[in-house]
């Protein structure tokens, strides 16, 4: 039997949740970024699309465009509770669903032909959505996840669209590369050099080759641009937090040493919530004296994924902590409150040479390693910190981590 995956998405979320709060926005040709003219554009109407405005452009340029634009600054509390709205009318009517940030979904529709067919329960299930949430949303049907999401992207707004088994190939062929998910400025610029611009080119290229230029990651590609995709749906739950903490083998009251370590956790934990498509709002500091007197200190900010944002928030905490001058034995580092979202959208007071930065520095660690990309401040940092680092997160074994000891 044919797996029958559905697709979620939102439309123009935030700009709808604005439409929302205030319904004489609706039809207007709004942008929600930052203020500033370096700021970004996050989200964007459908009015203001048909100016060119999209998001991650510079808000000069989409004022440029659309003069007549209205802007707003934007309200992830907001966000954060209608997405939880819609969340909670998916988990009362689909049998398992995965919440892949904060305005998409992927729901296991596969038992649902059994009782009157899985597409028809799907176009039930939006138009609740719709009616209990006041919200729009699109959605798209196939046998994966990644067909799913393209299809969703592809027939947005108002889609209902179903690929049937067998016609993935058909669909994907005449798309340019970028529809393809995990197809990013950076890989996309890679493909277009090579002559590649169509899922039906890639298709065609011979795997030893995308893989020889992209790694692992190249089988994902040439996977993808085939209609294949074994992904599968991870049952939704809501992770409380992301934190990273090291215990040194000499207790230590080298501050500058001190500060470098906690430079090298703020990059990790902040490549993981953007890797998950997560925003924090909580940023806590901890450390251990040699006593093992331990204390912490903890804020709260505007919802971020920024490296830099969140370290110049440690750092200030640290040096607000940090008032005894004993020796230390222990530092750490949590990000709490957490939300779904993109970089990219959240980065409201970001400028585009912030998102072009990480879009950057993230394709670098994802192709070729966390480790093989970082400050220059932390370069002093050992590898068995480092190491550290990643068991306390339990990616290494507890075993290896004492051998390494």
């Amino acid at each position: 039997m044919d797996l029958s995956v559905l697709h979620l998405d939102l439309d123009a979320f935030f700009v709808a949740v604005e439409c929302k709060q205030n319904p004489e926005l609706k039809g207007r040709p709004l942008i929600v970024g930052g203020q500033s003219r370096r700021g970004v554009v996050a989200a964007c109407s459908y009015e203001a699309r048909r100016f060119g405005v999209h998001s991650a452009m510079p808000m000069y340029l989409a004022l440029q465009l659309c003069p007549d634009a209205k802007v707003i600054s934007g309200d992830m509390e907001a966000y954060s509770k209608n997405s939880h709205l819609v969340t909670e009318i998916i988990a009362s009517t689909a049998p398992s669903f995965e919440k892949s940030s904060i305005d998409e979904f992927y729901v296991d529709a596969s038992g649902m032909d059994k009782f009157f067919g899985a597409f028809k329960w799907a176009v039930e299930l939006r138009k609740k959505i719709i009616k209990e949430s006041g919200l729009p949303i699109s959605m798209a049907m196939s046998v994966n996840k990644t067909v799913s999401k393209i299809a969703t992207g592809e027939f947005k707004p108002n889609a209902e669209k179903l690929i049937s088994a067998g016609t993935e190939k058909d669909f994907l062929s005449p798309l340019a590369v970028e529809k393809i998910p995990g197809i990013g400025t950076q890989t996309a610029s890679f493909l277009h050099d090579m002559g590649v611009r169509t899922i039906a080119t890639l298709r065609e290229m011979p795997l030893k080759f995308l893989v020889s230029a992209f790694g692992k990651n190249g089988i994902a590609l040439w996977n993808k641009a085939n209609g294949i995709d074994h992904t599968p749906i991870v049952p939704y739950s809501e992770q409380k937090s992301i934190s990273t903490e090291s215990t040194f083998d000499a207790d230590t009251i080298d501050v500058k040493r001190l500060k470098s370590i906690l430079i090298a956790m703020v990059e990790k934990v902040a490549f993981q919530l953007r890797d998950q498509k997560k925003l924090t709002s909580c940023v806590t500091v901890k450390i251990r004296y040699s006593n093992f007197d331990t204390e912490t200190k903890q804020i709260h900010i505007p919802y971020t994924s920024s490296d830099h944002v969140l370290l110049r928030t440690v750092l200030e905490l640290f040096n607000k902590l940090y008032n005894r001058r004993m020796l230390i034995r222990l530092v750490g580092v949590r990000l709490s409150n957490l939300v779904h979202g993109n970089q990219q959208i959240s980065l409201f007071d970001d400028t585009e040479e912030d998102i072009n930065l990480y879009e950057a520095m993230d394709f670098i660690k994802h192709k070729h390693g966390v480790e093989k990309l970082v400050r220059a401040t932390t370069m002093g940092v050992s590898s068995r910190v480092r190491m550290e680092m990643n068991a306390f997160s339990g990616k290494i074994s507890k075993d290896l981590l004492d051998k390494i000891r």
